[in-house]
């Protein structure tokens, strides 16, 4: 099983030009907590991301320190530091995160491979930050309400004219007929 964790405008929107519309540090600090996790000593928690949500992040906060950062791409000679690994499918990258974490797995982006992982049977859970505004994007999230159902939503909270929620989606149990 596995999660994938997003922030979005009121229309989905993910992003703009190969970066982030928005700077909330409320979400940001979200978001290190969520996907670093409270596991064991000598575990960690493992994210997988498109190449370019790998390229979207400052070069100083690559790799994402204290979690096993998986690189997406069919580029066979994409250079990544060391204790970075890249695959070629979200079902390699997988494979790679149950080889070596024991912790949770987060899908983080981009539009792509979100697309795949909300297909995926193993996607269990979604943490979506929902900004209460519209941003001029141009990558956005995959509908995803009738397969995942809200569970649980933070209060809201207001940083510079942004206000902003945590919600947990659960996948919706099929029906056995």
């Amino acid at each position: 099983m596995f999660s994938a964790i997003v922030a979005m405008d009121e229309k989905r929107g993910i992003g703009k030009n190969g970066g982030m519309p928005w700077h909330l540090s409320g979400d940001l600090k979200h978001f290190q907590r969520l996907t670093r996790g409270e596991v064991a000593a000598g575990a960690r928690n493992a994210v997988i991301m498109g190449r370019k949500t790998w390229l979207s992040i400052p070069e100083a906060f690559r790799p994402l320190s204290g979690r096993f950062n998986i690189i997406l791409t069919r580029n066979t000679r994409f250079f990544v530091p060391e204790g970075v690994c890249v695959a070629s499918s979200l079902a390699d990258g997988l494979r790679l995160a149950s080889e070596n974490v024991n912790g949770e797995v987060f899908v983080i982006g981009g539009q792509e491979v979100f697309a795949e992982a909300l297909r995926h049977p193993d996607c269990a859970r979604l943490y979506v930050t929902r900004i209460q505004k519209t941003f001029d994007c141009d990558v956005f999230f995959p509908e995803f309400e009738q397969d995942f159902e809200a569970c649980e939503t933070s209060s809201v909270y207001h940083e510079g004219d942004c206000a902003y929620c945590f919600t947990r989606y659960e996948k919706k149990a099929r029906s056995q007929v």
